[in-house]
């Protein structure tokens, strides 16, 4: 430390020792120039010659020496009470705010002006070491933008999180996306996501579809081989809380999926086959010995051994709470095993079929149906004509549906039901919510005020198929359903029906003037005779409407006649009624 604040002090006195230095040789160069000019050998002056004398090379050596390209690796700053010693004239601490003011900047104002004239004189030697000056300045700034508050460990933030955010986000894609084949890809991302992607609680729903092979195409040995390695491994080390399994579109291997699931997941509760073929008996015998949580069995669209689920309906069925089945000449035994009484428990059965389909008639008998179901909740027959039949024994059901909350007997074609076939069904439901009767055309609206439910919420009424439009339809009377269940109606579809308009007006009326207005949610009114005089108290007074159709409605502008959905469109066809 000595030796440089030693080099410090000899470089702050060296301009005084170089100025008096300076003085004397310019006097030593006058007096020899004097003495010398003027002198020749015929006594006439000569003309000068511009020699260099010696004493100018030491001049311009020291002046060399001085403007020296390379300085000292240090420069020394003075302060109050210490010298501050920096180690290189290029330093991070160059320009910045913590260089303490520089005292005689005179001085040092004429010693740049010295530099800058040899400069001049050596400008390649010069221009080097500016770049070589100005080059850690560049990086020096380059680097430090280097020094943003940023985490070096930045792209790596997937590793940091808790393993409890992750399966929060995980959960987040399962219920979207499905777990397969999503946890099967994120589980290779680290083993901290493979952590998370292995908890059980985001295995408890899964679908699996053709994730290895198209549908229609051939499969080898090898991915028939590699499939059911994989759906092992899975249902060994992923399913161990599953309750929900669906398996679509697999023509091969569906006996060995439904069987490795009923075997490796205690907790299985719905099976649902969709597109699937070639189930058989072996798969329901292994479902009856290891499904003993199985609740629901959703077959719809799918070919399977009737047989089998015969026999495991009439041992099992008592567990069964749910089933979806597709109409056909095979399939319809299933209802006859489920008025028999095999399963006591049952609380939805949807019968359907393809919509393309004509002519399905399902005979049925309700009043077995209700002695055997009780406890039945939800009854669907989607593009399904039901036939009533009248029971043997002639027992009677007087209990009929008293859970019943949803009706569903929609049909694209003509439905021959009646009032008396629809109070059947429906004479003990008090709590009946959802009602769908599209195609039914010969129900009217006398037999609808008369059904003891007094709080239907949805009511599809709509007419829908393109043949036996000249039947005949009820023309009056729908204001006696609206004003039945004006309070509590939120979604009504009378799509295609032909009543009058004082008969429309005053139905809309009813929908207004309730003391709970706000309830009404969808109304289809497509290919009806509305008015604009009757529907606009509706769309002022009903904020809560939010899905408007006015298709095909003759008594509007052609500009008007479309679907509107939301309240702000909705209140815009107000003001073009205005």
């Amino acid at each position: 430390m000595q030796l440089r604040v030693t080099s410090s002090k000899h470089t702050m006195e060296s301009p005084e020792a170089e100025a008096s230095a300076h003085s004397e040789r310019k006097d030593d160069t006058t007096a020899s120039t004097s003495s010398a000019s003027g002198r020749g050998e015929d006594g006439s002056k000569k003309p000068k010659k511009r020699t260099k004398p010696t004493g100018v090379k030491a001049k311009k050596h020291k002046k060399a020496r001085v403007s020296r390209p390379a300085g000292p690796g240090y420069t020394v700053h003075q302060g109050e009470d210490m010298l501050l010693v920096i180690s290189s004239s290029t330093s991070q601490y160059d320009g910045s705010a913590w260089n303490p003011p520089k005292k005689g900047g005179k001085r040092k104002k004429l010693n740049k002006v010295k530099v800058k004239a040899n400069q001049t004189k050596k400008k390649k030697s010069v221009r080097a070491m500016t770049k070589r000056a100005n080059k850690p300045v560049a990086t020096e700034r380059e680097e430090s933008n280097l020094f943003v508050p940023q985490k070096a460990s930045d792209h790596r933030w997937g590793e940091s999180l808790p393993e409890e955010v992750l399966i929060s986000i995980f959960q987040m894609v399962v219920v979207q996306d499905g777990a397969v084949p999503f946890l099967c890809r994120v589980g290779q991302v680290c083993r901290l996501w493979n952590a998370a992607a292995s908890s059980a609680v985001l295995w408890r729903k899964v679908t699996v579809g053709h994730c290895w092979i198209a549908p229609g195409k051939s499969q080898l040995p090898k991915t028939e081989k590699k499939i059911k390695d994989t759906f092992n491994w899975l249902a060994q080390n992923r399913f161990s809380q599953l309750r929900d399994f669906s398996l679509c579109h697999w023509s091969k291997n569906v006996p060995f999926a439904v069987e490795i699931v009923s075997q490796f997941c205690p907790h299985l509760r719905a099976l649902k086959l969709s597109y699937c073929t070639g189930l058989t008996a072996t798969a329901f015998h292994t479902l009856a010995l290891h499904g003993r949580s199985l609740e629901s069995i959703n077959l719809q669209y799918s070919e399977f051994q009737v047989e089998g689920l015969l026999e495991y309906l009439e041992n099992h069925g008592s567990q069964i709470k749910q089933i979806w089945f597709t109409h056909g000449s095979k399939n319809d035994r299933l209802l006859n095993a489920i008025t028999r009484g095999n399963c006591p428990d049952l609380e939805l059965l949807e019968v359907n079929t393809k919509l393309d389909s004509k002519g399905c008639e399902l005979p049925i008998c309700i009043r077995a149906l209700q002695i055997a179901c009780p406890k039945l909740k939800t009854f669907r027959m989607l593009n399904v004509r039901p036939l009533h039949k009248m029971m043997r024994n002639g027992a009677d059901s007087t209990a009929g549906f008293p859970l019943m909350e949803e009706l569903c007997i929609a049909t694209t074609s003509y439905s021959s039901m009646t009032d008396k076939d629809l109070m059947d069904i429906l004479f003990g439901s008090t709590r009946l919510r959802v009602l769908d009767l599209r195609g039914c055309s010969r129900i009217t609206p006398s037999g609808l005020s008369t059904l003891p439910c007094l709080e239907l919420e949805c009511l599809f009424w709509g007419q829908y198929f393109s043949s036996n439009v000249g039947l005949p339809s009820p023309k009056k009377g729908l204001h006696m359903v609206t004003q039945k269940w004006s309070r509590t109606l939120q979604q009504l579809d009378i799509a295609n029906q032909l009543f009058t308009e004082e008969d429309l007006e005053m139905a809309m009326s009813h929908l207004v003037h309730s003391t709970e207005a706000d309830a009404l949610r969808s109304l289809n009114l497509s290919g009806t005779r509305i008015t604009p005089r009757a529907l606009r108290p509706v769309i002022r007074q009903v904020t809560a409407l939010s899905y408007l159709n006015l298709s095909s409605c003759r008594y509007f502008a052609r500009g008007l006649k479309r679907i509107y959905r939301g309240q702000e469109d909705i209140r815009q066809l107000l003001d073009k009624f205005e």
